[in-house]
């Protein structure tokens, strides 16, 4: 597939927007500015901004623990993002779900989610209603490695299947389910084998090669959105930094050799290699975009650390619902 320049340079962007905004959160969560756990995607950003690339605006995702970069992706905005990690009321979820619970329903973001898996039969049940509605919306759950060993996944890639949704499954295959390697927990080493299992196809994909996710997104999307049924896509990736946070805490359960052997294969500077080499850019435009968005970056910090927590008198915000019948509050 022959991209043209405007879509190189959007995946280049995507990616460096999701790199500068890990980096931030990491080094305030190091800082201890931001309130509980923190799971960073930097290593990952090519499966990101290639899916989310190919679809459309009322389409929808559904993440996981890892998820600022999907978010990121989709549109989300790095204001209410960074508010949100930081538990303000500014943020996207008014400061009560955090990292881990982020979402944009606006964009089509559906949620991040703390459960292992929990996301892909969300994703699932829009794709239901989409289908029912007959709008042509597709939706992409984000998952990782792990969760394809969890009930949750094999009942919503055998709904999807049976009833044809307009689904793809992107599994971010990074090797590790938390501090885990993936030979330790499955006698399979490829993911995508199971996709037979349910009757849908399924395809390996380079995950450090914003092209190759791409091509392969483009793929599965249209599939779906032709009323052909589900797909899964494969994605090979690596997480740079700890299952949490930045520094390793003193967990050996990676060697520094094949860190660095995967730092080497960074889908950022590589892809800048490649549009540079192919005349779609300079090394000068380039230093614009890094240096555009860190100060958005700086500026989503700056509205973060100035924005107000949230009141005890939005405690039960958002959390309970008023009955139209009975008026009264229930859960």
């Amino acid at each position: 597939m022959e991209l043209n320049t405007d879509t190189q340079l959007d995946l280049h962007h995507t990616m460096v927007r999701i790199r500068l905004f890990e980096e931030a959160a990491g080094q305030l969560a190091e800082a201890a500015k931001l309130p509980g756990f923190l799971h960073l995607c930097v290593g990952q950003e090519a499966v990101a901004a290639g899916v989310c690339a190919t679809l459309n605006d009322d389409d929808q995702i559904a993440s996981n623990h890892r998820g600022h970069g999907h978010l990121v992706a989709k549109g989300g905005q790095f204001r209410p993002m960074m508010a949100e990690l930081m538990a303000k009321s500014t943020g996207y979820c008014k400061g009560k779900g955090g990292s881990m619970h982020i979402s944009d329903l606006s964009v089509g973001m559906l949620g991040a989610n703390g459960i292992v898996g929990a996301g892909v039969p969300i994703a699932v049940g829009a794709a239901w209603a989409n289908s029912l509605r007959g709008r042509g919306q597709v939706s992409v759950p984000f998952f990782g490695d792990g969760s394809t060993n969890i009930g949750a996944f094999h009942e919503a890639a055998n709904m999807a299947a049976a009833l044809k949704l307009p689904v793809v499954f992107v599994c971010e295959n990074n090797e590790y389910g938390e501090f885990t390697p993936r030979d330790k927990t499955m006698a399979i080493a490829d993911i995508v084998d199971r996709a037979a299992g349910y009757g849908m196809p399924g395809v390996i994909v380079d995950g450090m090669d914003v092209v190759a996710v791409y091509e392969a997104a483009s793929e599965a999307v249209d599939r779906a959105r032709r009323g052909d049924g589900p797909s899964l896509i494969e994605a090979k990736t690596f997480r740079f930094y700890n299952h949490h946070g930045i520094q390793n805490l003193g967990l050996r359960y990676r060697t520094d050799e094949e860190v660095e052997h995967w730092k080497q294969r960074d889908p950022i500077f590589t892809f800048e290699d490649q549009i540079v080499g192919a005349g779609s850019t300079t090394r000068e435009h380039i230093t614009e975009v890094w240096n555009h968005e860190r100060a958005n970056i700086a500026d989503a910090v700056e509205f973060a650390e100035h924005s107000p927590t949230p009141t005890t008198d939005q405690l039960l915000t958002d959390v309970y619902t008023i009955s139209s019948q009975t008026a009264e509050v229930s859960p």
